[in-house]
């Protein structure tokens, strides 16, 4: 029996390596909805070859072009989620959306899908009350799919929390990981863009060398899993082959390993781990790593100095919305040589002790409105100190 499925990002690289897990067994699938925003060409070449039902794209200029081009066939271009009229629900849904731009089509998809995969970080963070009572109410599954989480979702399955004493969370280290001190002042964007193990856009790849993404992550295991601060630990693993770890108050370390590859933590959740990975997406361990020598080592804050956000980044209701909305916009000033490399923690720093912060850092949103003024906020806040002080 076929399982429908739709995704939010089709163009994006969670999207582009789902519809790869799709092209392995293509009529298994049926291809409901995608959805994209800029690019045109890609948006049209998904339309001919995958005909789906639906695509929504939000972006105006792109969607009429679209539109226009597409108007006599099946597919119907929308520029909306909320007028989406799908009568059954859909099996699964894959919300791989950057940005807390992803938070509102995930809660109108969670209200029309059995299963929700979801690799947006920030709409976690910033909305994972509303994403919680949506499935809630809706009786929707969700899955993380990023390599972490995802692990330490599964690793939960086996242990309830009174169990186990730490959770870590592993961290490549990025390209900077053996720099010192006068080499990080000279750190370029197209440096910074060389991810020494994974294949990422841009936006990802900085948050992972400035360790951005751990922190985040951090908040966000915190909401899926609802476990504490306390018990999460963020360490570094040079090999990016395990992905979590858990250790048991009764001395024993359970870990999940795989290789560096987006699409097993994907296929796992689409076919619930009952596939033959190797064999399904011809993922050949050519370099052997199943028999490297595992490497850990705690953070270096000289080097990461953004460690320092581990313990509050979720101290105050709104504190994970304005640390990735400011983190936004300094990501894509430093893309755009505005700001230097080590500015972004400064920058960061500066903003959490800004006069209005526990203002807006306190609140506690009920709708997507309130988190888009907090989000608002930080982004126009930060702007403000780059123009005044580093421009």
């Amino acid at each position: 029996m076929k399982k429908s499925i739709s995704i939010l990002g089709s163009t994006g690289s969670i999207g582009l390596s789902t519809l790869k897990i799709i092209n392995k067994n293509f009529f298994f699938f049926d291809i409901c909805l995608l959805s994209a925003n800029k690019n045109f060409n890609l948006i049209c070449k998904q339309i001919k070859y995958y005909k789906p039902k639906y695509f929504v794209i939000l972006d105006p200029t792109v969607f009429a072009k679209v539109k226009k081009k597409f108007k006599n066939k099946k597919t119907l271009i929308l520029n909306s989620f909320d007028i989406l009229k799908i009568k059954k629900k859909i099996d699964i849904t894959v919300s791989a959306i950057p940005g807390i731009a992803g938070l509102a089509p995930t809660i109108s998809m969670i209200k029309k899908s059995n299963k929700l995969l979801i690799a947006n970080k920030e709409a976690v963070i910033c909305g994972w009350e509303l994403i919680k009572s949506a499935a809630k109410k809706n009786k929707t599954k969700i899955i993380p799919i990023d390599s972490e989480h995802y692990s330490i979702f599964k690793l939960l399955q086996n242990y309830k929390l009174n169990e186990i004493k730490k959770i870590y969370l592993t961290a490549s280290g990025g390209p900077f990981l053996n720099y010192n001190e006068k080499q990080l002042k000279k750190i370029k964007p197209k440096d910074a863009l060389k991810h020494p193990k994974w294949r990422m856009g841009k936006k990802i790849s900085i948050d992972s060398s400035t360790l951005m993404n751990k922190i985040l992550e951090i908040v966000e295991a915190q909401k899926l899993f609802n476990i504490s601060n306390k018990m999460l630990e963020i360490i570094i693993h040079p090999n990016s082959l395990v992905h979590a770890i858990i250790s048991l108050k009764n001395g024993l370390s359970i870990f999940i390993y795989h290789e560096t590859f987006m699409l097993i933590p994907i296929a796992n959740a689409i076919y619930d781990g009952k596939l033959d990975i190797d064999n399904f997406l011809n993922v050949k361990n050519k370099k052997n790593n199943h028999f490297e020598t595992l490497i850990f080592n705690k953070v270096n804050k000289k080097i990461f100095p953004l460690i320092k956000l581990k313990d509050s980044a979720n101290e105050h209701p709104s504190t994970p919305i304005i640390i990735n909305a400011s983190n936004e916009i300094l990501v894509d000033q430093f893309l755009q040589k505005k700001i230097a490399f080590l500015h972004i923690f400064k920058i960061i720093m500066t903003i959490l002790k800004d006069k209005n912060y526990k203002k807006y850092a306190i609140r506690k949103p009920k709708n997507i409105k309130q988190i888009n003024l907090i989000d608002n906020w930080a982004k126009n806040t930060t702007l403000k100190i780059i123009n005044k002080n580093y421009v």
